[in-house]
């Protein structure tokens, strides 16, 4: 497939997804919320999609509960999908997760409670899953200990770059400002540790809605969740929820930039479109011709379009 803008195709595609909140065996979230629904619906998108990603990112609150079947059942979900792609599967924990749970259910391992903190190596992109969770709370934090590991790794700079996918997304939440009773605490000791670094973008879930920002000067993405969620413009609302709007992100990362995409998640009408059977056609126009037939707002194509679809 050839290039029709300016810009190469990209050297790295990530999905991001976040929040997908499983219940064990396989109960609604709120007694309505089909989780595990919601979820292989996004994971049919993303093969549909073409986008072929080289990981996929799962940025926390896994499970509702910790429960061992939620992970099961979501490693059963998901790995099939990752195998068919291709793709490296990174789990990062959230404040819903038990790490004993987590580490036993997800990795294999006998399970213990120390953060769950991993490095993975994509092609020279890498990605680290960062814990920021507090056992028994919602906010997060992350210890001396966990920052020294972290300098460490980041002493030496990836060939292509880091991602540092976390739970907690270190920006404000204007328009949910609930949230900030849950946010990542004392946040400036992680500033003083990724600033200056090859960390080139922070992928995160937590707040149930897409949000980007930038910390230490490095760009935020914050994927919506699979599961619910919230609606920020309910009146008299401290928290809203809703079974609405779901999203997963795809990032895509390239020498000199990164670009994130939001992909809503669920059925639709198409109203307008045009078949890919063109795309032979549209190769073998010099760039010239395609500018006339389809950005000339006189040409034949974009008078058709104005009153069909093909």
């Amino acid at each position: 497939m050839i290039q029709l803008g300016q810009y190469p195709a990209a050297n790295h595609v990530i999905a991001h997804i976040s929040d997908t909140h499983f219940l064990g065996g396989g109960r609604p979230l709120y007694g309505s919320v089909q989780t595990d629904e919601h979820l292989a619906q996004a994971l049919a998108q993303l093969e549909a999609s073409g986008a072929r990603p080289e990981a996929i990112v799962f940025t926390g609150d896994l499970a509702d509960l910790g429960e061992p079947d939620a992970y099961t059942r979501l490693r059963a979900l998901v790995e099939p999908v990752a195998e068919r792609l291709c793709a490296t599967i990174v789990w990062v924990m959230g404040n819903h997760d038990e790490r004993l749970q987590y580490s036993r259910q997800l990795f294999d391992l006998d399970g213990t409670e120390e953060p769950q903190d991993h490095v993975y190596d994509i092609g020279g992109l890498r990605i680290i899953s960062f814990d920021t969770t507090v056992p028994g709370y919602h906010h997060g934090e992350v210890t001396d200990a966990q920052l020294a590991w972290l300098a460490d790794v980041l002493a030496t700079p990836a060939p292509h770059g880091t991602l540092l996918a976390v739970h907690h997304p270190p920006i404000p939440t204007p328009l949910l400002e609930a949230m900030g009773m849950l946010e990542l605490q004392d946040q400036g000791r992680l500033a003083d540790v990724i600033r200056g670094t090859d960390v080139r973008g922070i992928l995160a879930g937590h707040l149930h809605y897409s949000t980007h920002s930038t910390f230490a000067g490095i760009p935020v993405s914050v994927a919506a969740a699979t599961c619910y969620t919230l609606n920020l413009t309910a009146k008299d609302r401290l928290l809203s929820g809703v079974d609405f709007g779901q999203a997963f992100n795809l990032v895509h990362v390239y020498d000199d930039r990164i670009v994130h995409s939001i992909v809503p998640v669920g059925e639709t009408v198409e109203i307008t479109g045009f078949s890919s059977d063109n795309w032979a056609q549209i190769e073998a126009m010099t760039p010239q011709e395609r500018l006339e037939l389809f950005s000339n707002k006189k040409s034949p194509f974009n008078a058709r379009e104005a009153t069909s679809s093909t």
